[in-house]
């Protein structure tokens, strides 16, 4: 498997700091963003954190197998999904730990959405509302569920479009790392197929930008590049009230 990708983040039209982080790890085919929340650059801070840690998780355990994780593997995963699940949950740790120590952090988080390609299966994890689709065949899918009150609500009763336009809770994360001291994280595996693409982004961009206007900008245009600078241009142009962060991977099977 050949991974070819794509990263880049952009502060937006409404923003003066860019809270978002994204990690872009051929070595260890490893890819985050990861959005920040909190005032003060708490909440910058707490993005870099998540992406620093889960590098530095998987770089320890690519040389090492048998190096003592810092939580106990759970026997209804695999070892690929209970690496990626650990390195997350260290984040949260270390977020978490931050914010205790220091007033300043005190209430920072971050979301985070994470795509793994392994030696046969692709591994997303993720906690919050960044978002991981998968592009193939033409048509986009979201691989990710969004831990917001927003989908909670949606989950317990249907809503109206305008419901929805109107919900005046949409910004609330119901999960993200650095709230308590652990943290559960989702982890999902899926079987590549020749070409598939994987995107992952802050709310940033699918606030503001509706998967079948994804999909219609991914069908049109097969440069990755091109296509995320365009993806963010679109996000930034329908108000770009978020900072905006995209990361596409497309898988080569050879």
């Amino acid at each position: 498997m050949r991974i070819e990708v794509i990263g880049k983040s952009h502060v937006g039209m409404k923003r003066n700091i860019n809270e978002d982080s994204f990690l872009v790890m051929p070595e260890q085919r490893l890819y985050c963003v990861a959005d920040g929340m909190g005032g003060h650059f708490a909440g910058e801070i707490a993005s870099k954190i998540a992406i620093d840690e889960l590098a530095e998780f998987f770089r320890l355990t690519s040389t090492d197998r048998d190096v003592t994780w810092p939580f106990k593997m759970d026997k209804t995963r695999n070892y690929d999904e209970n690496r990626l699940a650990t390195g997350i949950k260290l984040a949260n740790a270390r977020i978490y730990e931050a914010a205790s120590g220091d007033p300043n952090y005190r209430g920072m988080g971050t979301t985070i959405a994470t795509v793994h390609f392994a030696e046969a299966s692709v591994y997303v994890g993720h906690v919050g509302d960044s978002r991981v689709y998968r592009f193939r065949d033409g048509s986009l899918e979201l691989v990710t569920e969004d831990h917001s009150l927003l989908n909670d609500y949606l989950k317990a009763k249907k809503l109206s479009p305008e419901e929805i336009e109107a919900f005046p809770h949409k910004n609330v994360i119901v999960r993200a790392l650095g709230m308590k001291d652990t943290v559960q994280v989702d982890v999902g595996r899926f079987e590549p197929r020749d070409r598939d693409v994987f995107l992952l982004c802050s709310d940033g961009l699918s606030g503001m930008v509706s998967d079948e206007e994804m999909a219609q900008l991914l069908r049109e245009t097969a440069d990755l590049e091109e296509a995320c600078t365009k993806l963010i241009e679109r996000a930034n142009a329908a108000g770009g009230n978020d900072n905006v962060t995209c990361i596409l991977a497309r898988c080569r099977l050879e």
